[in-house]
């Protein structure tokens, strides 16, 4: 270490060590949270200083639904945003300039959930026709992901989702999606975990669906892979800055490939929650599915398959979008494109 501090001393001379000493680039990503698991990647590369590795000071801006993030990033006041793959598409569709970078998930976590007074009543998601589903964000406009899971789910069972159910947005924290169910604002709700478990056990509502277990997944979304949570950026942002993109991919790359070589205690131990309820639920959740994150940030083909089967089934009331390639929307040259 001496010697390393005696030459980086003599070479400040000829600037050999300007990357040693040049201050951290801001970076500002806007994320929907904070707790989900969807997005566990996201928070971590910041306490593991996986942005610090690459040059970075990340500095997150949380909204409850991906398309405000991407709204925040659209206007200038975030670089980055991490979203649904579907939720961006919709903005794609209208011409928006966006582009995704690289994959966060493997498979949406996702849980439709019903509650708990109604537990004689609906059994299936056809019985929730008439009823009010909670969803993180409302907007038929720029639909989150979480409503467009509603709606194929809705569908799948004979509900027509323009007609037959009311949607209303319930946030994407704990404690906004807890009041949504136990104030009797809704009946049920496509909720995000670790939230979902907690409400559960909690006893304020049942699961009817789970989309993290992989064989439901397989069922109801209609394949192994399916691109949801991913790193979006403005076309821009990418043209004027591409090494701020590259450095972005990078830092999530670091924190994703960490996910997968530690053990979930550690990662849990990573975590800000003081509540231990939690902290548990999210140890147990990360023993069962830690392979829903993405190992490196590729893209697969599967995943592209299958997400644009689903946004080209729901896209009943735009035959433009129907027709949506998702190969469009993404720039494999910092993630990279497999086969499988």
């Amino acid at each position: 270490m001496r010697m390393r501090l005696l030459i980086c001393a003599w070479a400040l001379l000829t600037g050999m060590c300007a990357p040693l000493l040049r201050a951290a680039q801001p970076v500002t990503l806007a994320v929907p949270g904070p707790g989900s698991l969807n997005y566990l990647p996201i928070e971590l590369i910041k306490k593991i200083g996986a942005d610090r590795a690459e040059g970075l000071d990340l500095r997150l801006r949380y909204f409850s639904g991906g398309p405000l993030a991407v709204r925040d990033m659209l206007e200038g006041y975030s670089d980055f945003a991490v979203l649904g793959a579907p939720a961006l598409a919709e903005f794609a569709a209208r011409g928006e300039p966006v582009v995704s970078l690289a994959a966060v998930s493997r498979r949406p976590a996702f849980v439709l959930m019903v509650a708990s007074r109604l537990k004689g009543e609906v059994r299936r998601v056809a019985d929730l026709r008439g009823r009010v589903i909670g969803i993180n964000s409302s907007n038929r406009q720029a639909r989150s992901t979480s409503q467009q899971m509603a709606e194929h789910l809705l569908r799948r069972a004979g509900v027509d989702p323009d007609k037959e159910v009311n949607f209303l947005a319930a946030g994407q924290t704990l404690e906004e999606q807890r009041a949504a169910l136990a104030s009797g604002a809704v009946d049920a709700l496509m909720g995000d975990e670790p939230f979902a478990s907690q409400l559960r056990k909690e006893g304020v509502a049942f699961y009817l669906l789970d989309l993290h277990e992989p064989e439901v997944s397989r069922r109801l979304l209609g394949g192994d892979e399916f691109l949801y949570a991913q790193l979006a950026t403005r076309r821009d942002l990418l043209m004027r800055e591409p090494d701020k993109a590259a450095r972005m991919v990078r830092a999530l790359r670091r924190s994703l490939e960490w996910i997968a070589r530690t053990t979930p205690q550690a990662i849990v131990a990573q975590l800000d929650s003081p509540d231990v309820g939690s902290r548990h639920v999210m140890l147990d959740l990360l023993r069962r599915h830690k392979d829903l994150f993405s190992p490196d940030g590729s893209f697969t083909r599967e995943q592209l398959r299958t997400v644009e089967a689903f946004y080209r089934a729901n896209q009943t009331a735009e035959p433009a979008a129907s027709r949506f390639a998702f190969e469009t929307l993404i720039e494999p040259r910092y993630a990279g494109l497999r086969t499988r």
